[in-house]
């Protein structure tokens, strides 16, 4: 029989695990968040504590612990190579506009690198565009090949772009792969160990390290970058595989020295796995055939400050003509929400592009719930019916183009390490222009109706699904 005893011992561990989640709720409402997740995550936690005190340890933290302490410690150590590096890339500074003057200083802000001069572009639309300058580049390498990627496949494109890096390293050249632990969950070893057996420097990001992050597997390390020589550099929304080829997606191939900022976000992010550094070439060079002015933000839980949040809402009160953004995933947290919603109330054009059908179900039935938000303050919002969308862009006025992997919702503003490369160049920023008009024209506006006319189970998951959004 179920005794007084065990009554007693029962009861005693229950009260126990209310006062570790009474805590766990304190320290929730003690550390930045938004509120939303404030008051979720506090009413869970109390409310249940068997269930939620384990979730909450798993992905429950906003701030990724000990990558900025370990960085700045590597700095200390340098400290007059970084100095000397950064004066180099702020000679190289774009000529400042009067009309970018609040971006400017955000993004000098927030890197301490300004706009920098002396680059060629070219925008690369959809994976095959992509992936065939990436291979042309990496057959054209001279010294070393810096890659990551978050998501890698062992497939015919996987393996290509694999092989091409395993025959510089036979040529001689250092090559350095790093992928995200999680995004690469299913990725065999032995995809790796191909590489690893030709000397290539191989490691995962490392997202649970050390003894803060021993548990969290929230954060994730969604940057895809590809730089050569410290010269040439890739970014934007691809991953590598077959997948990604049928994508509607977005790269941007940068020759100069942005380049060297997007090396910098590597070598940060490979000194945090590996606790070494890669051997690479600090020059800047700027190109002869192109005088495009380029930033690269990088951003990530590591931050003192959100920085992809202050980025983004300081690209959106910019816009004075036209603010159009495209995005897989549209769940974004309260402070986006309402800077979207103050740019349409003073007469700017915003208009977002959002895949027809996503490819997470929980986060489809959470962007449903934005709609009336947006629709009602005079915001457009389209969906692209030919394929999954999944470039990542934003265009402000006729002054500034972004791309680069930043999704539109909670987990890319705050929990994963992402970078955007912005251009204000007028004749890539058209560029951008005509490439999101025809994608306006292959796809369908929304109205309002499309979510009321759902049925009462659907529009109930999605406001269950929008609870969740802290996570998503």
């Amino acid at each position: 029989m179920f005794g007084l005893s065990n009554i007693y011992i029962v009861s005693v561990v229950y009260v126990a695990v209310e006062l570790v989640a009474i805590l766990l709720a304190f320290q929730v409402v003690m550390r930045p968040r938004s509120s939303q997740a404030t008051i979720a995550w506090s009413i869970a936690l109390i409310a249940m504590p068997l269930i939620t005190i384990p979730l909450y340890l798993l992905v429950g933290r906003t701030r990724f612990h000990g990558y900025a302490e370990l960085i700045r410690a590597k700095e200390e150590d340098i400290k007059c190579q970084c100095e000397d590096w950064f004066s180099k890339m702020n000679a190289v500074a774009a000529p400042s506009r009067k009309s970018l003057e609040t971006i400017e200083a955000v993004v000098k802000r927030l890197t301490r690198i300004p706009f920098t001069s002396g680059n060629q572009l070219e925008l690369l639309i959809d994976g095959k565009a992509t992936y065939s300058a990436m291979l042309a580049e990496i057959e054209n390498a001279k010294t070393y090949i810096l890659v990551q990627f978050y998501i890698v496949r062992d497939d015919e494109s996987g393996c290509r772009l694999r092989d091409a890096l395993v025959e510089k390293a036979r040529a001689g050249l250092q090559v350095y792969f790093l992928y995200d632990e999680i995004g690469c969950f299913h990725l065999p070893e032995s995809y790796l160990d191909v590489m690893r057996k030709e000397s290539i420097h191989v490691s995962g990001f490392k997202t649970t390290k050390g003894r803060n992050n021993r548990f969290q597997v929230n954060f994730r390390n969604h940057r895809k970058l590809l730089i050569i020589d410290g010269i040439t550099s890739f970014v934007g929304g691809h991953n590598l595989g077959d997948e990604y080829l049928g994508f509607r997606d977005t790269h941007m191939k940068i020759t100069g020295p942005a380049s060297q900022h997007i090396q910098l976000s590597f070598l940060v992010d490979w000194y945090w796995a590996t606790e070494s550094a890669p051997q690479i070439s600090q020059n800047i060079v700027v190109s002869d055939s192109g005088d495009n002015a380029v930033a690269i933000v990088g951003t990530g839980p590591a931050d003192e400050i959100p920085r992809c949040s202050v980025l983004f809402s300081s690209l959106i009160n910019m816009a004075h003509k036209r603010l159009w953004i495209t995005s897989p995933y549209f769940v974004p947290d309260e402070v986006m929400v309402r800077a979207l919603q103050s740019a349409a109330i003073r007469g700017v054009d915003v208009r977002i592009i959002l895949p027809a059908k996503a490819d997470h179900k929980l986060v489809e039935f959470a962007s449903f719930t934005y709609y009336g938000d947006m629709i009602h303050c005079g915001i457009r919002l389209f969906r692209y019916r030919e394929r999954f969308l999944h470039q990542k862009v934003i265009l402000v006025d006729d002054e500034v183009a972004g791309i680069g992997t930043v999704n539109f919702d909670n987990r890319s503003m705050h929990l994963n390490f992402e970078v955007t490369g912005l251009v204000t160049s007028s004749n890539f920023v058209t560029q951008v222009e005509s490439m999101l008009n025809v994608d306006l024209d292959n796809s369908d506006e929304v109205q309002k109706i499309h979510f009321d006319s759902k049925s009462f189970f659907f529009r109930v998951a999605a406001r269950v699904a929008r609870l969740a959004s802290p996570l998503l």
